[in-house]
């Protein structure tokens, strides 16, 4: 495969960030939910006003995986207080490592995987952690394989249905 460019979301980048946000959650979650839960979560979970909170948030980041200046993929983490649950200083979050479905196999998730831990060094991370769908075996085995292993559930609220996250995290650094 050509090579995979990685970079940081700006402000700027909104447009793009909505467009490849709604489809990557759609493409990957549509099978196993709703119509009127997805399309509530997309409308929601992309608006304008959230990106832009997120996107101004100095302890959250997004980067894109691009091939040919085209869009791919994209990366979301949160550091500190922005983490969606265990808010260690010392901890980083995968919030979201999504692809479009053609690009599936392709790698893409790997060097935007390479990327976060990129990071998490940088910032000194004793470990990283992540929720993951409990019906999404390929993301479970792509961390798995990475060295993740499971430590805890947590519920995802997807419109009015309730579902479990496995929590899995990858230690770095010796506590």
């Amino acid at each position: 495969m050509e090579h995979i460019e990685v970079r940081k979301i700006a402000l700027s980048d909104i447009d793009q960030l909505q467009e490849i946000g709604r489809q990557t959650f759609y493409e990957t979650f549509s099978s196993g939910n709703t119509e009127e839960n997805m399309t509530k979560y997309l409308e929601e979970g992309f608006s304008r006003e959230k990106l832009t909170a997120e996107l101004t948030d100095p302890n959250s980041e997004f980067y894109f995986a691009t091939l040919d200046n085209k869009i791919i993929g994209y990366l979301k983490l949160n550091f500190g207080q922005s983490q969606t649950e265990l808010q260690d200083d010392k901890s980083l979050e995968i919030e979201r490592i999504y692809v479009l479905k053609k690009f599936h196999g392709k790698k893409v998730g790997q060097v935007l995987y390479e990327k976060a831990m990129e990071i998490a060094s940088q910032k000194n991370a004793d470990y990283v952690w992540l929720g993951v769908w409990e019906k999404n075996p390929r993301a479970i085995n792509f961390y798995k394989k990475n060295g993740f292993v499971e430590f805890d559930k947590h519920v995802f609220k997807l419109g009015d249905d309730e579902q479990t996250d496995i929590m899995m995290k990858l230690q770095l650094n010796a506590k």
